[in-house]
């Protein structure tokens, strides 16, 4: 039986919230989601949170709200999700991709600096797969050269900082509730900030600009959660912890496990918590098996695998022109491997992925 690299966890909970919901006749967005929203920023321990339809467009209107505009540049780093270099073009920004630290696969603080000029206007890190990147440096730098500071969280549902949650640090934060997520709500975003302003611009962006209903202050978009989804994002939200109490026992036990040569588990920079979106090895050269061959043996023996991310953004054919060297972000994409660390992992499963791995020891 195939070990899935994904699995999205939907339980009798779930369903019965989602069945509340088409009974009570109120589908779009409502109660729910306002419940949703509240549930949300308490988690995250921000004042404020606005629910959308997705994560692309949290990140989105979260940054048309902070005002990124024609002309303005945005710091990325280069190797992450699509998404958090289309929505700094959707705004009519320009993104600039930093590199990235070779350990945590986080925005390099030392390369956004060598990227500052007078049009730079905000510095978005991404915690990616689950771990928080260098905050602290990242907020000094802005600091010192006047920038707004974004959080792309979108695989970081509970992450931790220092002993604060992510989503909270910057101008606004950015969720994803895709269903592969660690938690979900079929589909749906989020954005958290503490800016009275922001939220309120927030809401205006994600509701065709509406300061009340027929009234239109600004162009906006239909980006608004349903309250289907948020009847379910208010379900997980209850099992997050738990979610990411199993990633992280996953993921040691990879960690204490795992001997194949030529694999490098992921590492975990003090004073964060990593809550394992995805599970990240490095395939070396010294390993038996090219990083290809081993996505192919994998599967072989049921063991399902992907590659977060193939391409450095600053090599997709839409950025084509743009030259960045971003030397650790190309080197990460022809070498990375998500081994599956979901929820439905079991330790059955998780000693037969050490064993086909430790296997290539011969």
């Amino acid at each position: 039986m195939m070990i899935p690299i994904a699995q999205p966890e939907i339980g009798e909970e779930e369903i019965s919230a989602v069945t509340e919901v088409l009974r009570s006749g109120m589908l779009a967005s409502g109660p729910k989601v306002t419940a949703f929203e509240e549930a949300f920023a308490g988690y995250c321990g921000t004042r404020y949170a606005i629910a959308t339809s997705n994560g692309t467009t949290s990140l989105h209107a979260g940054m048309l709200a902070a005002g990124i505009g024609p002309g303005d540049e945005v710091i990325i780093p280069a190797f992450t999700f699509f998404a958090t270099a289309s929505t700094v073009a959707m705004c009519g920004a320009t993104p600039v991709f930093a590199d990235v630290d070779p350990r945590t696969y986080g925005i390099d603080p030392n390369s956004v600096r060598e990227l500052i000029t007078a049009k730079t206007k905000a510095v978005m890190g991404v915690h990616l797969f689950g771990q928080p990147f260098d905050i602290n440096a990242l907020q000094e730098i802005c600091s010192d050269h006047k920038l707004m500071f974004f959080e792309d969280a979108a695989q970081a549902h509970g992450s931790e900082y220092r002993g604060r949650r992510v989503g909270g640090f910057g101008t606004f934060g950015s969720f994803s509730f895709y269903p592969t997520k660690n938690m979900t709500a079929g589909e749906g975003g989020m954005i958290t900030t503490g800016d009275p302003e922001v939220a309120r611009r927030a809401r205006l962006y994600t509701n065709h600009g509406q300061s009340e209903k027929y009234l239109h202050t600004l162009i906006g978009y239909n980006y608004r959660m349903t309250d289907i989804a948020a009847a379910i994002g208010l379900v997980q939200l209850e099992k997050l912890d738990a979610y990411t109490s199993k990633r992280i026992e996953n993921a040691r036990y990879y960690d204490t496990h795992i001997r194949a040569p030529g694999i490098t588990p992921p590492t975990v920079m003090p004073g964060v918590r990593h809550v394992y979106h995805q599970y990240v090895i490095r395939v070396r050269e010294e390993c038996p098996l090219s990083r290809d061959e081993l996505i192919i043996h994998l599967k072989n023996q049921g063991i399902g695998s992907a590659i977060h991310y193939p391409i450095a953004l600053p090599d997709q054919p839409v950025f084509a022109g743009t030259s960045y060297e971003c030397p650790v972000a190309r080197s990460l994409a022809q070498s990375v491997l998500s081994l599956p660390v979901h929820p439905g992992v079991t330790l059955d499963d998780c000693e037969r992925v050490c064993r086909v791995l430790n296997d290539l020891i011969g």
